[in-house]
């Protein structure tokens, strides 16, 4: 059996903008398990401008984690789907400590567990100057970096042709917000996963392929 048809439960830890979910792609492609992003599943939610859409905007819009209540059930739900049944990478969650107790009760009632937790390390200056080249598009969702990830057209989305945006939470002064809510909530996590004997860090200030290489020497081939 290979790791593409076995059961792998991986959680991708880092700073917003680390690059973690960018990886998360890559590792869904290779071993054809489902992305699990809160944050998609967010804007979908503010696109659609449902009750928990527009609860999370106002969150997010200021650079602060969507309150527990919001995202638990919700993600719990999604990885109980048919998709999921030979694994997935959660992106975005969990963010706090009781986020991820509450994972690891759901999972243990089920006799699963998190097999991986990913650590994507990026100095916050890299973070910063990072996030503030990123353009959304305002219709699909689609992002790009006007450095890394540029448009076929300066502005435009390659996808759809809507126009494209710099984010309220990608502004420098709320990815330092950001930083900061991340330093204090979600870091102990790293400290969590440890002692679980989960954790693994790469050097996110690499290459995109070279740390994709890195995460593949983790899970193996």
């Amino acid at each position: 059996m290979s790791k593409g048809e076995c059961n792998m439960k991986i959680i991708m830890l880092g700073a917003p903008g680390a690059g973690k979910g960018t990886q998360a792609d890559k590792i869904c492609a290779k071993y054809n398990i489902p992305h699990i992003s809160t944050g998609d599943i967010f804007r979908a939610n503010i696109k659609n401008n449902t009750e928990l859409g527009q609860k999370a905007k106002s969150y997010m819009d200021k650079g602060e984690l969507v309150p527990d209540e919001l995202v638990v059930d919700l993600v719990v739900d999604r990885i109980k789907a048919d998709d999921c049944t030979n694994g997935y990478v959660l992106d975005g969650f969990p963010r706090t400590i009781p986020q991820a107790e509450a994972l690891d009760a759901a999972l243990a009632a089920i006799n699963d567990k998190v097999d991986y937790a990913i650590n994507v390390e990026v100095p916050d200056e890299n973070i910063i100057n990072r996030m503030s080249g990123r353009r959304a598009c305002v219709a699909c969702g689609a992002t790009y970096h006007i450095v890394h990830i540029p448009t076929k057209v300066d502005g435009v989305c390659d996808k759809c042709g809507a126009k494209l945006i710099l984010r309220d939470d990608d502004k420098p002064e709320t990815v330092k917000n950001r930083l900061n809510v991340y330093h204090e909530q979600t870091q102990p996590l790293i400290d969590y996963y440890t002692a679980k004997n989960v954790l693994h860090e790469v050097d996110g200030t690499k290459a995109m392929e070279d740390v994709f290489s890195s995460i593949v020497s983790i899970l193996g081939e």
